[in-house]
Parts: structure tokens; sequence; C-alpha cells
């Protein structure tokens, strides 16, 4: 039996901080991971994807850079470049990564899949053995893996995840996505601006449910545009074909079928706890298999703690790196930092971009809040007439008594660096008259706060 001061499970976005934090504070630390030094993030997630977003940007732009007064000639997608590029930028990325670790004298690295034996004795299975190590803090930071719903024929007709579906090396000719979610609607705008006939298949009666209406309209409005075909209201009853590809549905009662070369389940993801045998340490789980934490991320066994999104929550990597964060401070500085109350910014890489933060125009009316909405079209933005990019708006929930800012939704070219600035706004406490009289630099997008408030009473 290996001992050790930490084990963290996970080299993730939140394991590799924490694992080097307590390594230089002269802890001794196990790192297990059982796939790919960087977790997601780096490796099929937020790196590799939004690498590929804009080459599809770039893609786009020269395809209609008519528009711009440059009359675009013989264009040609190099795809190989594209998938040279995205794992270039994956592997300087993850070779970082393994190098920041290798620097650290304290952290051994264990490449396996770890699983609990007891409280805090973990069984790692690596290729060669199984070795057992015992930790006194124990961190979980396993995160998420695409869900595969339960559909008639998915165990038998070959489809693509997120992950996947960055491996193929040519653009599908068709490309059914089922789900309208953050991931399917990046991918479908990407692969359709690569080439691909997009089709999208959401059940909830809008793409992105979880968003005010406006914000689901202007997203939806964006797409068609582009010629990417949508339907809500469609439940995904079957699945099947070999080299082509059928999804059968049912939309709004009535059945209609599907037909294309390659079939994208983004019908969102699941914690990656089943094979951590949780219940051996006393780990007390939800129904859907995530971690339950209270505000200081503690589990239900003493200290064991769970950071990222095996824990549920917002699914982002800045959120699992502020778990971080709140967890370093706590138990190497005596903190007391917590998860309550924290802003959740977020950003949709579509283009335009979506980016929120804070509550939604819907939350506020839910909450019967005295509240007012600023709201200002892209269309009317100095910035955005000039670069050629007006789809979109502004919007900011205000309180109409404090006058401090509730949450914002940009969807615009740079919509989350101007989400950003509202959310510094809501941060220290700045009130949108503040912002409405503020001198920005001419010409920016965020310039235009100032006229978005400027849309309120005086």
């Amino acid at each position: 039996m290996q001992k050790f001061d930490v084990i963290v499970i996970g080299a993730g976005q939140a394991g590799i901080p924490l694992s080097k934090k307590f390594a230089q504070a002269g802890k001794k630390v196990a790192l297990i991971e059982k796939r790919m030094i960087g977790g997601t993030c780096i490796n099929d997630g937020c790196s590799p994807t939004k690498t590929m977003v804009a080459s599809a940007r770039v893609a786009y732009l020269v395809k209609n850079g008519a528009k711009w007064g440059a009359n675009p000639k013989n264009f040609e997608l190099d795809y190989s470049t594209v998938l040279e590029r995205k794992n270039a930028i994956v592997k300087s990325f993850r070779n970082g990564a393994i190098k920041g670790l290798e620097k650290e004298k304290n952290i051994t690295v264990f490449m396996g899949e770890g699983y609990f034996e007891a409280a805090h004795h973990i069984k790692i299975d690596t290729k060669e053995e199984t070795i057992d190590i015992e930790g006194e803090l124990i961190f979980i930071n396993t995160g998420c893996s695409p869900t595969i719903p339960n559909i008639e024929g998915i165990k038998t007709t070959s489809y693509l995840t997120s992950t996947t579906i960055m491996e193929l090396e040519e653009v599908p000719t068709h490309l059914i996505i089922i789900g309208g979610g953050y991931i399917a609607l990046e991918f479908g705008q990407m692969m359709s601006r690569f080439g691909a006939k997009v089709t999208i298949l959401e059940k909830s009666d809008t793409l992105l449910p979880h968003e005010d209406d406006d914000v689901c309209v202007a997203i939806t409005d964006i797409f068609k545009s582009e010629n990417i075909e949508i339907h809500t209201s469609a439940e995904v009853i079957a699945v099947s074909g070999k080299n082509e590809k059928t999804v059968s549905t049912t939309i709004k009662g009535k059945k209609r079928d599907f037909t294309g070369s390659h079939i994208l389940v983004a019908a969102g993801r699941s914690p990656q706890t089943k094979n951590l045998k949780l219940s051996f340490a006393g780990i007390n789980t939800n129904d859907r298999g995530f971690i339950e934490v209270d505000e200081h991320l503690k589990t239900t066994q003493k200290n064991i703690y769970a950071l990222g999104d095996v824990k549920g929550g917002p699914a982002f990597t800045h959120i699992a790196y502020n778990d971080y964060v709140i967890l370093a401070d706590n138990l190497l500085k005596n903190g007391s930092k917590t998860t309550k109350g924290r802003l959740v910014p977020y950003c949709m890489f579509t283009d335009p971009q979506l980016g929120r933060i804070g509550i939604t125009e819907g939350e506020a009316k839910k909450q019967k809040l005295n509240y007012k909405v600023a709201k200002l079209e892209m269309k009317y933005v100095a910035r955005a007439l000039e670069t050629g990019e007006t789809k979109g708006y502004m919007k900011a929930i205000v309180d109409a008594g404090t006058k401090l800012i509730l949450g914002a939704s940009i969807i615009g070219e740079q919509g989350g660096e101007i989400m950003s600035v509202l959310q510094m706004a809501m941060m220290g406490n700045i009130t949108y008259e503040q912002i409405r009289s503020n001198i920005f630099a001419h010409p920016l997008f965020s310039e235009s706060l100032n006229n978005l408030f400027m849309s309120l009473d005086e």
C-alpha cells in the first residue's frame, strides 16, 4: 500500500492545478488519470472545438467575402489542414500540462482507472497492474461524458458524439443532430460552414430551452439564414442504417423520417461516477449519478471533495477551475469561500456568440422581481455596422430600485467579451446609470453599452 497526503482522481482543469498547489505546499500527491492529461477541456472539449469553430468562421467569411468587397474565387476547404491545426493545438496544450506536472517533485501521476475500495483506499487499474494507495484528502474530478439516450436501434447503428465527430477525416455529407443545446448548435453551425448539410432535431419546443424565448428565436433565425434545417418538438423514436442513416421521429404527433450520412448524438452529458464504486466510500449521488456536495464542495464522506462537472450544476471549465480556487483557499489558507451565490458566466461559441451572465428575464418574472429590461439590436451598434456583424442584440435585466444589473444576454460578435464587461459591473455593484454615462473607447462593441442603457427611462 502506497500512502499519500492527497489523492486527486482526474487530471482535468481542476485536478491539475489542485495537485500542483498541494504539492507546492509540501504534500505528497497522487494524481490519477485514466485517459489523457488535461481532461475533456484540452483533449476533446473547449480547445479542439473552439479551434475548429475558428476555422469554420474563416471559411464562412471567405465564402461570403463579397459582402466586404473581397470577392472570393475558387474557394476550397482543406479539411486536413483544419484537423492538423486542431490536433497541433491540442497536443501543445496537453504537453504543456504534462510538463507542468513533471516539474512538481511531490506529484506521482498514475495512468489508469481509479476507484474506491474503502473511504480512503483507492485501487488503480493500469495496463500492467493494479495498484493500491491510501490518502488523507481525496478529490474527485472525473467530469462527464456524452449521454447516449435509449433510442431503438442506437446499439446497432453507428453514431458520432462530441468527441468522435472531431476524429472524422472528412466533412459529413448530411449530418443529422439529435439535440438542440449548446454542443449541438456549435457543431451544427461548424459543420454547415465546412460544407455539410445539417438537420437539427430538438425534442423541446425551442432550441436552447433554458434560455429566454427571444434568445431562442434569434439563434434559430441566424441558423435558418445559413440554411441549417431545424425541427423542434421532434421526438426521436428510432435510428437505423449502415452507410446511410435514418432517424425516425414524431413531430407534433406526425411521423417523419430523416436520412443522412452521419448522426451526431448531442443529448447532454452524464457524470463519470459509475466505475468509481462510490458506495464503498460512503459517498452519496443523486438520481442522475452526480456526486452530492455542500457549498464547500464536501461530499458525504469526511475529507473527500468533488470538483467540476461530476458534482452537477453548471458544466463549464471555468466553474471547475473556480472549484479548485475555493478548495485551495479553504484547505491551504483556512479560507471560507463557498459556491453560494457565485456568478456563473458562460458563452456559446456559435457565430455570433451568445454570452450569458446572471438571471434571465424568465427567471426575473418567476421570482417576481421589480425589474426593467434594456435591449439594443446589433444593427444599431456602430461597431457592428462598421464590421458588417449586425446579427443579434444586447439585453440586460436590471433592478428597477437599486439600478444594479441582474443579468445579461448578448448575442453578437464578441458577445462573450461584452458580457464579461457587464459581469465586472455586477461584481463591483456598478449601476446601469454609471455605465450609461461612462466613457468607453470609440468605436468598440462595449461602447454601445451606453446606448443600451439609454433605452431605459431617465
